[in-house]
């Protein structure tokens, strides 16, 4: 319609010039609107756009020669105490001697009647004056007839008015439009606004959401740009991490349809969900309010929009049970000083000859239900008595002086002030220093509209009741809304309480105040409600969503082992560190028990008491055979190779407490290197021994004395040497090569780490294991072949049984230390170790030790020799 407008208004005016005998030298207009309106002069001029009445006849849209005055009926008292507010607001800047010095501020008014074309002639005629006549080759100098509007309250108005004179830059501030389509800098260049847009109320309900942990909402729409605008919001910014999701969207007829009401409301009382958000107008709710009551649908808390948060029409004793406990959004409450004592001072002139009386009359007759005589032209309306315009105000009880409920009125404050603080720092720039072309500034005697768009985008300021107003790149001001709690009162009314706030400022971001002490709840609990799909997931459980339903709906799924979740609703389990497993609540990792073979448990005890009592009895047996040297059982078959055998079984117990306790990389490195060693030792003296009572037993037969030559006491000495050097030699290269480090096992038990020795190269453990298995074979076979040799003392069985016993035990070892996992590869080993040296030191020296101590008789050299035949 705003197009249709501005192509007829092109159009008459080409047509009329083309036929107008001043064609070549002037534009005539071809009539005036004949707007409502308040004026007055000033230095600098600002426009308002204000609906001072509820209805209009469509407005004449042909341009005659004396084009009628619109007809508007039903005064708007708000619509009046709103444009007088802006009169207030420029009064009180003229007052300011630190705003706007030297400049007077005047104003032009119009009804919009709240009517699209009626407010778009408004605007026109702000914007482009309505001067007469206008000389074409005359220069255009002065300012414009008006640098800004204030206005308009319709979104609709708004977004036809901006579209058009943002093509000159003409600032519009709205201080009611709230769609957030005007936010678009593209199409709506100059439009800026100082209420909050219909985007953050849906932001403002979300934080509301949250704050209370209402994750399952319904939502009911009207059908209409204000409400399907909020829906694409709430279904963009709503979701689990911002406040939860929509258990249904339903949208309200537009008029009294009781088959599609009696759906909706049985969709509500169906639902889980305890929480009902309404964006629509008081009008739609009141038939699906009386439906609620019809079907008796209580339990629920409501959460309103600004457009029915404080209406009248609603707070009703019989709605009153279903919608007591509202919580909603309303515009921001302020207070203006002196505002109150400016409308006192308001006073209709009898005369008419004040052009902003004509609104004064018509509020005057209004609120007295008089009239003037004559009436003002235009009006349709007349009361009976005569008005005589010295009633008193204050004898009246009227929302007009009620100035504790300030919302819109004290929109219309900020937009003013906004204004004059661009226009005041346009008036300080500094020549040569400015922000236009050349470091130029604007003149207070050349203004242009667009110089003001300009300092409009920087203006912050705070207003006396302490807000902050500024506006973002697109013409939207720091956000702020009062949330508001219908509070059921003992006679049975309602009180619509301010129970907190919620803003966005340019340093803390969004903001929610809620004093919840203050909140009326319409339970039996009187507690917030729970509104949930599903009940939040503990720690140690994550979310898993329900196939086929939105995603507040969801079952909690304990994380699997070694994976925690330490917050309420995860999404995920996070797996632990390498050293650390889930706790059994799966809420914490935990470090992970560790596993070796440990001198405080039972098997390491055993392991360790049992290879000292081998090392113990080791020194014993040293010591009787030392104590006994000189007897012919210690000096018989060289009793020095028995005490280097001694020795060797003595570190060969020694050697097995390494493998207890926690591997380190000293111990690692040392115990198999002390392992091979050692059992070399041992096994290279049972293979001398062996062999030197092999060639004792051939020497003493005919012709054999020549093999004893080769046994001698340093042959003995150098052979046990060499051989043990062999093994000494493998270990340091298999310690050069691929040393044995400490290694931690997560292989075997998911929850444990064992700490193990890795033997670094699998071939030189091999190559230590059979050496020593190589010459325990050779000592086995060359005592085997000496069995059968005079047996009165033969210690070649000894041996021979010593080693097979050596033999199974290290044969039974390979596979069973293969198949042992962590500590019980390294008991397996000890077990190996104390169990082959116990074979040895109880076969080769049990029998003489029982001899030396038990039957000392026999400890003499016939006996050994075979020759004491008694018995004994």
């Amino acid at each position: 319609m705003w197009t249709l407008l501005l192509l007829i208004f092109l159009c008459t005016c080409f047509s009329s010039l083309a036929s107008s005998p001043l064609y070549s030298s002037s534009c005539q207009l071809q009539g005036q609107f004949h707007l409502n309106g308040m004026h007055k002069a000033g230095d600098v001029v600002l426009g308002g756009l204000f609906g001072m009445h509820f209805f209009s006849t469509h407005p004449d849209l042909s341009y005659h020669s004396e084009p009628k005055q619109p007809t508007c009926h039903g005064f708007d008292v708000l619509g009046f105490k709103q444009a007088q507010t802006m009169a207030f607001a420029i009064d009180e800047i003229n007052r300011n001697p630190n705003l706007l010095p030297n400049v007077t501020l005047g104003y032009s008014v119009y009804d919009n009647c709240n009517t699209l074309g009626i407010g778009f002639r408004a605007a026109f005629s702000l914007a482009g004056g309505q001067k007469e006549q206008v000389i074409i080759h005359e220069p255009c100098e002065g300012s414009p007839p008006v640098l800004g509007i204030v206005g308009d309250d319709s979104s609709t108005r708004s977004i036809a008015i901006s579209t058009v004179l943002g093509l000159y830059r003409v600032p519009l501030v709205s201080y009611f439009s709230t769609c957030s389509c005007l936010s678009n800098r593209q199409k709506f260049p100059s439009f800026f606004r100082t209420i909050p847009s219909d985007a953050f109320q849906v932001r403002a309900i979300i934080q509301i959401l949250k704050h209370f942990g209402w994750t399952w909402a319904g939502l009911l729409i009207s059908d209409n740009d204000y409400g399907l605008h909020a829906a694409r919001s709430f279904q963009s910014d709503l979701g689990p991490s911002d406040g939860g999701c929509l258990a249904y969207l339903e949208v309200l007829p537009q008029g009294d349809d009781p088959a599609e009401l009696r759906r909706i409301v049985d969709v509500m009382r169906k639902s889980t969900a305890r929480v009902v958000i309404v964006f629509a107008h008081e009008g739609h709710i009141i038939n699906l309010m009386e439906e609620v009551v019809r079907q008796n649908v209580t339990g629920l808390q409501w959460i309103a929009s600004e457009a029915w948060t404080a209406s009248d029409k609603l707070q009703t004793p019989h709605l009153t049970p279903y919608l007591a406990g509202t919580l909603g959004i309303a515009i921001r409450r302020g207070e203006i000083q002196g505002l109150r004592e400016f409308m006192l001072q308001i006073h209709p002139d009898i005369s008419n000859n004040n052009d902003g009386n004509d609104m004064v009359n018509r509020f005057w007759e209004y609120i007295y239900r008089c009239r003037f005589a004559p009436p003002p032209s235009g009006w349709v309306e007349a009361g009976g008595a005569i008005c005589t315009g010295q009633e008193d105000l204050e004898t009246v009880q009227t929302e007009f002086l009620d100035i504790l409920n300030l919302r819109p009125e004290y929109n219309v404050y900020k937009a003013v002030y906004a204004l004059a603080y661009a226009l005041h720092e346009l008036l300080q720039c500094e020549p040569g220093r400015g922000p236009f072309s050349g470091n130029s500034c604007g003149d207070l005697q050349r203004l242009e509209p667009w110089q003001l768009v300009y300092y409009l985008q920087k203006v912050n300021f705070t207003t006396s009741f302490g807000d902050e107003v500024s506006f973002d790149e697109n013409g939207d001001v720091l956000p702020i809304y009062d949330i508001m709690n219908w509070q059921w009162l003992p006679d049975g009314g309602i009180k619509v309480q301010n129970v907190g706030e919620v803003k966005k400022s340019a340093l803390k971001g969004e903001e929610l105040t809620l004093h919840e002490d203050k909140v009326y709840w319409n339970f039996v609990s009187k507690k917030p409600p729970r509104s949930v799909c599903s009940e939040s997931c503990p720690p140690g459980t994550r979310r898993a969503r329900k196939k086929g339903e939105p995603e507040c709906c969801f079952d909690c799924i304990l994380c699997s082992e070694g994976k925690i979740s330490n917050k309420t609703d995860s999404t995920e389990c996070i797996s632990c560190p390498e050293d650390f497993w889930s706790s059994p609540q799966r809420d914490l990792c935990v470090p992970k028990k560790t596993e070796f073979l440990s001198y405080h448990e039972p098997l390491g005890i055993c392991l360790t008491a049992t290879s000292l009592l081998g090392t113990f009895i080791c020194a014993v047996v040293l010591g009787i055979f030392i104590c006994s040297r000189q007897t012919p059982i210690v000096r018989a078959n060289n009793s020095e190779l028995s005490f280097q055998l001694l020795v060797s079984l003595k570190l060969c117990f020694l050697c097995s407490l390494l493998f207890i306790g926690r591997p380190r990389l000293w111990t690692c490195q040392l115990r198999h290197a002390a392992f091979g060693i050692s059992f070399v030792l041992c096994v290279a003296c049972i293979l001398v021994k062996t062999m030197v009572v092999l060639a004792v037993f051939k020497a003493s037969k005919p012709g054999g004395g020549a093999s004893l030559k080769w046994f001698g006491a340093v042959q003995q000495r150098g052979t046990v040497l060499v051989l043990t050097s062999v093994q000494a030699a493998i270990c340091t290269a298999w310690l050069v090569s691929a040393s044995p480090v400490p290694h931690k096992n997560t292989q075997y038990h998911n929850d444990k780490i064992v700490y193990e020795c890795v033997v670094g190269s699998t071939i030189g453990f091999a190559v230590l294991l059979g050496y020593i298995g190589l010459l325990a074979l050779l000592s086995f076979l060359i005592a085997f072949l000496a069995r059968n040799l005079p047996d009165n003392f033969n210690e070649a069985k000894l041996i021979t049984f010593s080693m097979l016993i050596f033999c199974a035990v290290w044969v039974a070892f390979v596979p069973a230390y293969v198949s042992s996992p962590g500590k019980y590869a390294d008991a397996v080993e000890v077990f190996a170790i104390l169990a082959s040296s116990f074979g040895l030191l109880l076969a080769l020296f049990g029998p003489k030790c029982y001899i030396i101590l038990l039957r000392p008789e026999r400890n003499t050299k016939k006996a050994i020799m075979g020759r004491d035949i008694n018995k004994s």
